[in-house]
């Protein structure tokens, strides 16, 4: 049984109905199951158990706290790329030496508490970087760990946004000046070169990309292994997709002998960044109709969610399966755009959806997991929704929903 899935005509997550989550917790609410997650991580932590690994779950996809102390729980490390989510991975258990450093802005007061911390890498994606982080760890005392980023050039086949390595994306060092700059990083006294990083998208479907960035790495590998450059680690990144509507995916285990086909001849650690894949498809945005509203030209369900909430439909055009919570309904089925009350005609969760619906009915806009809450905002001056994880048949609230409050701490009228 799935571990969203309906259940005598109501949906549940795991043994929880999302209707009795909204009586208690409110619409919009994000709901997320534990077991979900543990699951997608567990499976590909044994896919991968022929090599030495480590899995550094990608903050940003979902930094709530509760979801980085399952990930601690399981043994993860953590890919981050702001001091504020190494700040929440220390408070949710995790261990900062297994915590690798990727960005392409990081501020010196960034690299500074990082070092301070004893974290496993960073992943340094220009030369200015690095000669910055080499004069910090200089007046530290102390010798940076560092691997580069290299852009491999390969296209991932996904949406534009968020493709990362093409030559004309910001993320990473250019394959032709690789070789220049690990040379360059060599010779640094407070920089310790111990692996190399790429990291070519997210939501990728097709394992060929992934097999083409594998082997330009590997060929970088080999090379740097004949200027006396040996390295401890190889960083392939995260990106693989999930199944928002009917894309055909790539197992773990069709993943790994990729792996194995390009690398397994480096006997090095082997470290992956997944986010997305681990908790995108373990949570949905709960929400409620509001108006049912029809012009010449649309149906309109008007719900309370919107896009301060989840934002990628109107950001990558992602789509996102809407359920209804019960199951079967009296209205007619009828095509509806379903949309926010936030002032933009961009705000929308779905469109030229068929659902019966009525005033007051609840909705699961699933795979919710990932990019969801950690992108909201106040737009509209919005409250932020509350987050609740399932855990079999107990529900936690790990986020309360914001207050009008909290929305002004911080500002101040003038004098």
């Amino acid at each position: 049984m799935s571990d969203f899935h309906y259940q005598n005509g109501l949906y549940y997550a795991e043994g929880v109905s999302l209707a009795e989550i909204a009586k208690q917790y409110g619409t919009p609410c994000y709901v997320y199951s534990r077991h979900a997650i543990e699951k997608q991580w567990t499976m590909l932590d044994s896919a991968l158990e022929p090599f030495k690994h480590l899995i550094c779950y990608a903050v940003k996809a979902n930094s709530n706290l509760a979801v980085l102390n399952l990930m601690a729980r399981l043994g993860s490390g953590f890919d981050i790329v702001s001091a504020g989510e190494l700040h929440r991975v220390i408070k949710a258990g995790g261990d900062s030496s297994r915590v690798v450093f990727s960005g392409v802005g990081k501020r010196p007061d960034e690299i500074r508490f990082a070092l301070e911390q004893g974290i496993k890498c960073f992943n340094i994606e220009s030369a200015d970087e690095l000669v910055r982080i080499n004069l910090i760890a200089a007046e530290m005392d102390k010798v940076a760990p560092a691997s580069l980023r290299v852009n491999p050039d390969v296209d991932a086949e996904t949406h534009p946004y968020i493709s990362t390595g093409l030559k004309e994306n910001k993320f990473g060092i250019t394959f032709e000046s690789a070789r220049e700059i690990y040379q360059q990083a060599a010779s640094m006294e407070n920089i310790d070169v111990i692996g190399v990083d790429c990291h070519i998208g997210s939501q990728i479907t097709n394992l060929g990309p992934f097999a083409d960035a594998f082997k330009r790495l590997s060929d970088l590998i080999a090379e740097l292994a004949n200027n006396d450059i040996e390295l401890k680690h190889i960083d392939i990144g995260g990106g693989l997709g999930i199944a928002y509507q009917d894309e055909t995916l790539p197992s773990a285990d069709d993943y790994v002998e990729v792996i194995s086909e390009t690398l397994a001849e480096h006997d090095m650690e082997l470290i992956l960044e997944p986010g997305r894949s681990i908790v995108g498809n373990a949570g949905v945005l709960l929400t409620r109709v509001e108006y049912l509203k029809q012009t010449p030209e649309h149906n309109f369900a008007i719900v309370d969610a919107a896009m301060n909430d989840l934002i990628r439909p109107s950001l990558y055009d992602g789509w996102h399966d809407i359920k209804q919570i019960v199951e079967s309904s009296d209205a007619d089925a009828i095509n509806y755009d379903v949309v926010g009350p936030v002032c933009e005609t961009g705000d929308f969760l779905g469109k030229n959806r068929l659902l019966r619906l009525q005033q007051g009915d609840l909705l699961a806009v699933c795979s919710a997991g990932a990019y969801g809450f950690s992108m909201a905002s106040n737009y509209n001056s919005r409250p932020r929704v509350a987050e609740v994880m399932v855990d079999k048949e107990q529900v936690f609230e790990i986020r309360k929903r914001e207050s009008i409050e909290d929305l002004m701490n911080g500002e101040s009228l003038l004098p």
